[in-house]
């Protein structure tokens, strides 16, 4: 009944259309008032979970990203892409989910990545006769693989709350990534065979492939800069998000020449608005989270899932299933945020790997990208195309089984998942 109440409470104030750390902040205040009768506890909850040195290297990747938008490195490397697979059947459409791939494991944000390639990606496949909503669906879901590629800062938040290996989370969304992004390449390819109005491209000698690879060099070797760091043990993922601002700043100041003190700023502004935001919802969801502990809520859910006696692949297709619903509604981060500390004790009892679990969770997650009512992607497709949103979510729907498909196999073999990060050594 109490969990009830609560998120009957919840999606009555996000309705409103309150930004989400308020509806956060309302509903855990709500709460602690009622069975306390005091709020005296929100400040040390809140600087608790602020008082964290792994969250500095979330401003850190989002400004790394903003620079890498902003000096238009990218751009190379979509064009590098399509050099080199353009001309195949399909070849276009496989050459932006390999730009999405890539741009993933540089940014770790999937809108980022669907608003960056999708500026550059749209045109082009409309000019080589893509449908419109193919070319729609195949940014907005190629987009989705920012947050599981790593470096992924769902994935961060995830580890924090959690507190688990960011480096084994990291090597954990390399496979899944790769397989989901091996999908949506045979989609393309397939649904190419069946639309004979498209030219793609045309191939342009390997001398010019060479050379397209040549410029896109810079941004290609950013994910072994940062991530290889990381796996090496050279620096934290606080450190390698440092380096790699400070290789994206070098790239677009002296090497694009096009990153001045205009652009710093104009960088600086987004970054800090996108991490203000950011951390505004992880301190309502700390006050959400000892709201619900307060009630008992994870302890009552645990010994409710205890006494009806689910096995851990039963508990977790129930909680897909939650979760799926959700992100029609709610934004990824707040999806995170809001569940994982309630079902965290569960996840443990029944002995789940929550690596896997992280995993299983992030491609859930994707798939709130681009699930309408809520679906950024969706929205962030609509606004650069300039697109009617009805055929965006149109080209998206084909998207959605596809990562369904991925979710299951990760869910039924997870050693897709935790492969590397048991060759690595890491641990639960």
């Amino acid at each position: 009944m109490a969990t009830f109440f609560i998120l009957c409470l919840l999606i009555v104030l996000l309705l409103t259309g309150m930004p989400i750390f308020a509806g956060l902040g309302l509903a855990s205040v709500a709460i602690m008032l009622v069975t306390e009768g005091s709020i005296s506890s929100v400040a040390d909850t809140v600087f608790a979970k602020l008082d964290n040195g792994l969250l500095t290297a979330i401003p850190m990747f989002a400004f790394m990203a903003h620079v890498m938008i902003k000096s238009r490195v990218v751009d190379d490397l979509y064009e590098a892409a399509n050099a080199m697979v353009g001309h195949f059947k399909g070849g276009l459409g496989v050459a932006t989910v390999l730009s999405c791939t890539i741009f993933a494991a540089i940014s770790g944000s999937s809108v980022a990545t669907a608003l960056t390639i999708g500026s550059s990606a749209i045109p082009q496949m409309q000019r080589f006769g893509y449908r419109p909503r193919d070319a729609y669906g195949v940014i907005a879901a190629g987009g989705t693989l920012g947050i599981l590629i790593p470096p992924s800062g769902p994935l961060i938040l995830y580890a924090i709350v959690t507190e688990t290996s960011i480096g084994a989370l990291f090597l954990a969304g390399f496979v899944p990534g790769i397989l989901m992004a091996l999908i949506f390449a045979f989609h393309c390819i397939s649904q190419a065979y069946f639309q004979k109005e498209r030219k793609d491209s045309s191939w342009i000698g390997w001398k010019n492939c060479g050379s397209a690879l040549k410029r896109s060099i810079w941004s290609l070797l950013m994910p072994p800069l940062v991530l290889g760091g990381i796996y090496s043990g050279i620096f934290t993922a606080s450190e390698a998000a440092s380096i790699g601002c400070i290789y994206a700043l070098l790239v677009g100041a002296f090497v694009y020449r096009n990153f001045g003190f205009k652009e710093l700023g104009e960088t600086a502004y987004e970054t800090v608005r996108t991490t203000a935001m950011l951390f505004m919802i992880l301190a309502a969801a700390a006050m959400f989270g000892h709201a619900v502990t307060i009630i008992r809520l994870p302890i009552e859910l645990m010994e409710s899932v205890t006494a009806l006696g689910l096995s851990p692949l039963s508990f977790i297709l129930v909680v897909m299933l939650v979760i799926f619903v959700l992100g029609m509604f709610l934004e990824t981060i707040s999806i995170i945020l809001i569940t994982t500390p309630i079902i965290l004790p569960a996840l443990i009892q029944l002995d789940i790997n929550l690596i896997w679990y992280g995993i299983l969770l992030m491609i859930n997650l994707e798939l709130a990208l681009i699930t309408p009512p809520v679906g950024m992607n969706l929205f962030v497709i609509k606004g650069i195309a300039n697109a009617p949103l009805a055929e965006v979510i149109r080209g998206s729907l084909p998207y959605v089984l596809l990562m369904l498909l991925g979710l299951f196999l990760v869910m039924m073999i997870p050693g897709l998942a935790l492969w590397l990060p048991e060759i690595a050594g890491f641990g639960r």
